[in-house]
């Protein structure tokens, strides 16, 4: 099992930035990659962010490309998103997820963004 602890969601304006972390623990060496969702209220959840733990490789979903960016630090297992020019659009719970080489997939409680306008 993988256990995923999401951190640093919060409240800004229009235009701010924020920082998610997402600490990987339990059998993190089975890990290939970590990402983001996130789900607003009565919309579906959708793919954000993704990052090879094997490569480093990433993926964006078109609406967050050139304003967010997907990071890992192996050493802590965490990976980031750091979130700039935030919208109001961009208001929904994010989620952490983790799929491992046996194709699972783990999920982080979420932690809440609001963006004001």
């Amino acid at each position: 099992q993988v256990q995923l602890a999401e951190s640093g969601g919060g409240s800004v304006q229009a235009g701010g930035s924020l920082r998610l972390s997402c600490a990987a623990s339990g059998r993190t060496y089975r890990v290939n990659s970590m990402g983001w969702f996130r789900q607003a209220p009565g919309k579906e959840r959708e793919r954000v962010a993704g990052i090879s733990t094997i490569d480093g490789r990433t993926y964006y979903v078109d609406f967050v490309k050139g304003r967010f960016t997907i990071s890992r630090d192996s050493a802590k297992n965490t990976v980031y998103l750091q979130m700039t020019d935030l919208k109001p659009q961009d208001t929904a719970m994010y989620v952490c997820a983790a799929d491992d080489v046996y194709a699972s997939r783990y999920w982080g409680q979420g932690t809440q963004v609001t963006v004001s306008s």
